[in-house]
């Protein structure tokens, strides 16, 4: 079920790992060999926002991810713990 994502949570831009690919509109700003697990993004600013949102720089993946229930639940703990469950099922 798609939900708006909660301003602030930040867990998309921590938990997992984002790699780079070509074309350059996939890499993150600032991170051109992508992001390991459990790294906040650079683009992530001290209240949890992304600095592209909404910009063409903005990575291909992050304008993919769609916030979901199933993996956001209610709060931003279990976004986290649910994010990083599912990066170790997929390393």
């Amino acid at each position: 079920m798609l939900m708006e994502c909660r301003l602030g949570c930040g867990a998309c831009c921590i938990a997992p790992s984002i790699s780079s690919a070509i074309p350059a509109t996939a890499s993150i700003p600032g991170m051109p060999d992508g992001k390991p697990a459990g790294v906040r993004c650079v683009q992530l600013d001290d209240n949890n926002l992304c600095r592209l949102f909404g910009l063409p720089e903005r990575p291909n993946v992050c304008l993919a991810f769609q916030a979901e229930f199933d993996v956001c639940g209610d709060d931003n703990h279990t976004a986290m713990s649910n994010l990083i469950t599912l990066q170790q099922l997929t390393d």
